[in-house]
């Protein structure tokens, strides 16, 4: 019964994915000549995704209302005809029971000994490294002296998503709050279809949706991303505004664990922003993590 319920479920926000993703398109988008005819609802029709991916429109209404599963071919189509990306077509695929990665029971997670000694190794950089959900589970003292002093957080609250939306000063951080705010909506949706029966990740959802009208806004979006480089720009109290590179880096030996990095190229004020950074860090013995679990 329980795996009926989780099936029902996952093919339901496949169906809510697909209407938000033909929601987004125009019929002069994907070739189709335009009417004057009004639409009652923005985006492409169930009829023209349905005509474009060569299936019956009953076929597709199916599909999108929850009540079938569609074979991987047809899947492959309607992600063409629907422009997704990358990672939204993976996105797709796992709602559709096609590259889902169950959720086995699990025990804490730790960070992994190889992970922590990188850590431990980085004094020049902040670094830190995230779990399943954006569970923070370990972060040296130039991580806490850029982002915020993660020790004086409850454990059951070092989540990198509830700290992006529950705490004032993360919000100050950002000079992009939003832009920030929104890819990590989508990373965690990504996560979510990989996981659908994590109960700490729903209630996250369900205490985030409740709490800030904006993440229960861009999470019914259904956007997807995954987690990959790109340069942020802070405003911070101690050095003011600065620009770093921010990579991911992860570990076929941990999945499930990745290490978030922040750089600067030698020489470059952000770089010389990071040292300065580090010594005020160093002067106030802000501590960085020996490993934590969850």
């Amino acid at each position: 019964m329980l795996g009926s319920m989780t099936s029902n479920v996952t093919l339901n926000e496949l169906g809510e994915f697909l209407k938000q993703r033909r929601s987004k398109l125009s019929p002069r988008t994907v070739g189709l000549p335009s009417t004057t005819r009004p639409r009652r609802v923005e985006g492409l029709r169930r009829e023209e995704v349905a005509q474009l991916a060569s299936i019956s429109t009953d076929y597709y209404t199916r599909l999108e209302q929850g009540r079938m599963q569609a074979s991987a071919p047809v899947l492959d189509t309607i992600a063409r005809v629907l422009h997704l990306d990358d990672d939204e077509r993976g996105h797709l695929f796992q709602l559709a029971g096609k590259a889902t990665v169950r959720m086995r029971r699990r025990g804490v997670q730790r960070v992994r000994p190889q992970l922590q000694r990188v850590l431990e190794d980085l004094a020049s950089v902040p670094a830190m490294v995230l779990g399943r959900r954006g569970d923070i589970l370990a972060w040296n003292a130039l991580a806490a002296a850029l982002v915020t002093d993660f020790s004086r957080i409850p454990e059951k609250h070092r989540n990198y998503p509830r700290l992006l939306f529950t705490e004032p000063l993360m919000r100050g951080l950002y000079a992009d709050w939003e832009s920030a705010a929104q890819v990590t909506v989508a990373q965690l949706r990504r996560e979510a279809a990989r996981y659908p029966e994590d109960p700490r990740l729903i209630a996250l959802v369900g205490e985030l949706s409740m709490r800030d009208r904006q993440f229960a806004q861009w999470w019914g979006d259904h956007r997807v991303a995954a987690r990959t480089a790109g340069t942020k720009t802070l405003i911070h109290p101690v050095v003011g505004e600065v620009t770093l590179d921010c990579d991911t880096l992860t570990a076929d030996t941990g999945p499930d664990q990745y290490m978030t990095v922040w750089t600067a190229a030698p020489g470059s004020p952000a770089h010389d922003s990071l040292r300065i950074l580090a010594s005020w860090a160093a002067d106030h013995d802000l501590p960085a993590s020996s490993g934590w679990e969850t």
